[in-house]
């Protein structure tokens, strides 16, 4: 007669699981709680204790800790040696163990590392060839399906549940030294475990394969995001959109974002959201083609006719109503999504030769008592809004960059350049007329004073920078000599 252990913290479906397994003739051994619960709903069981001949001890700290049940997982039947050492010490095999462990990612602390439970985890998964190990309630029915239809669990499918149970255990085992390394901003270590969540059309390029993974136990707004129509996405789709979801969360007002190739090439705050759409396209057109939009605001029927003259790889807002993606049906190869607000991130990861470059991520300080007017002019309120919305705006620009900002919208970005002087030029050459009494941010110093000079060429009347330049007093004098507000942040944003 085969024979079931269980021994689960999770006790869902655990009663259904027994019954079935009772009825198909199995006997099952089962520790306290579980034994418990099962016998309640009228399915025999036989308690641990009664198998082991110990109770147990130490305060549930040794329960299952016993050579009649490791040996009973570790067993294998085929092999001579190990019948003879089952018959003198009494051993019977286990067919199929079913652990789930207790939740030390909930409430971490000592008592809720289990032992006994990866115990006998990794001793089912090590001999899977002839015991299947369950650690995941939602593959109960796919084995109860393999019982009833072959008499038996799959070699396959015991090797699949055998690979799962070690990966929960490489999770569980990293939540714990997780644990003891919190509160370092980077630990002398890191324990990650990630699976992949989604499958890509490819990487950066067709002949790369690419995918999205997930940190085991956490979501990701990704996760939930719904995609309404399009192709599917592809390792850029998803990088741009990212940086461009990002980017427009970090506006409280109705606001968009058009990301190309990691930059955002407009970004516009309105009254409306279809404005901001409007105000954001107008930055850039030439760039924005191809390029992917992010709003953050319910896209209507009104600004989707407007917006899919426009060759565009990704539309994503919170939502769309009927009408907008009755509009955008037309388009098979617009992708479409809905998702919510970006959950955050601390660490920011790139590859490096052999590992992992790791960071904490950047955030924008937009309180003004940390900033610091440095010139004989003084910003507006009105100003000040506009230098608050480059700033931000920058912060998401590769280095070196430069922003150019009027009524809260971008009229020109330079981004990417190996000089500054470059990339204002770029930002100037964009942004024609429209910076004219607009502001300029620069996510690091001004070496020299011509990029300064650039700005004010363009018909800026107000700078925001880090400032922190051996010739801070020489870039000052410039901004007072065109008149020109300057504002010290005390604080770069280089991005690359």
């Amino acid at each position: 007669m085969p024979r079931a252990l269980f021994s689960v913290y999770d006790k869902a479906g655990i009663v259904d699981l027994g019954a079935a397994l009772h009825r198909l003739g199995w006997t099952l051994v089962s520790s306290g709680g579980t034994a418990r619960a099962l016998i309640a709903a009228g399915v025999p069981a036989t308690d641990i204790a009664d198998v082991t001949g110990v109770p147990a001890i130490l305060d549930h700290r040794v329960v299952t800790l016993h050579p009649k049940v490791h040996g009973g997982l570790l067993a294998d039947p085929t092999e001579p040696a190990h019948r003879e050492d089952m018959a003198e010490y009494g051993i019977e095999p286990f067919d199929l163990v079913v652990v789930n462990l207790y939740p030390f990612a909930s409430d971490p602390s000592i008592e809720l590392i289990d032992i006994g439970g990866p115990a006998m985890v990794r001793a089912a998964a090590k001999n899977h060839a002839h015991v299947a190990v369950v650690v995941n309630p939602a593959d109960y029915l796919l084995v109860l399906d393999e019982l009833t239809s072959n008499g038996a669990v799959s070699a396959a499918t015991r090797r699949r549940l055998a690979r799962d149970a070690f990966v929960a255990i490489a999770e569980y085992d990293a939540q714990i030294a997780a644990w003891f390394d919190s509160g370092e901003a980077l630990p002398p270590a890191l324990h990650w475990h990630l699976d992949r969540r989604q499958s890509l059309r490819y990487g950066e390029n067709p002949h790369q394969q690419g995918a999205r993974y997930g940190f085991s136990g956490s979501r990701s707004w990704w996760d939930d995001a719904v995609q309404h129509g399009g192709k599917e996405l592809s390792y850029l789709n998803v990088y741009d959109t990212e940086a461009a979801w990002r980017l427009v969360h970090r506006f409280d007002e109705p606001a968009c974002v058009i990301v190309k190739h990691a930059n955002p090439c407009g970004v516009a705050v309105a009254h409306s959201i279809a404005d901001a759409y409007v105000a954001a396209h107008e930055c850039d057109p030439v760039s924005a083609f191809g390029g992917i939009v992010a709003l953050n605001r319910t896209v209507t029927g009104a600004l989707a006719r407007a917006l899919v003259p426009v060759f565009t790889e990704v539309v994503v807002a919170p939502s769309f109503d009927d009408e907008a993606l009755e509009v955008f049906a037309a388009k098979p190869n617009l992708r479409v999504l809905s998702g919510q607000a970006p959950f955050g991130d601390d660490l920011d990861v790139r590859s490096v030769d052999g590992g992992l470059l790791v960071q904490q991520r950047d955030t924008v300080d937009l309180d003004r008592s940390h900033w610091r007017v440095v010139t004989q002019a003084q910003p507006t309120d009105e100003q000040y809004d506009d230098l608050a919305f480059a700033w931000t705006v920058c912060a998401a620009v590769s280095s070196n960059a430069v922003v150019y900002a009027n009524d809260r919208r971008a009229v020109g970005i330079g981004a990417g350049q190996q000089n500054r002087l470059d990339s204002a030029r770029i930002a100037a050459d964009r942004a024609g007329d429209r910076a004219a009494g607009g502001v300029c941010a620069s996510d690091a110093f001004f070496p020299f004073r011509d990029g300064l000079d650039a700005a004010a060429a363009a018909g800026v009347r107000a700078v925001i920078q880090p400032g922190g330049s051996v010739r801070d007093d020489e870039v000052i004098a410039a901004a007072d000599e065109h008149g020109i507000v300057m504002v010290f942040t005390g604080e770069r944003h280089f991005r690359h």
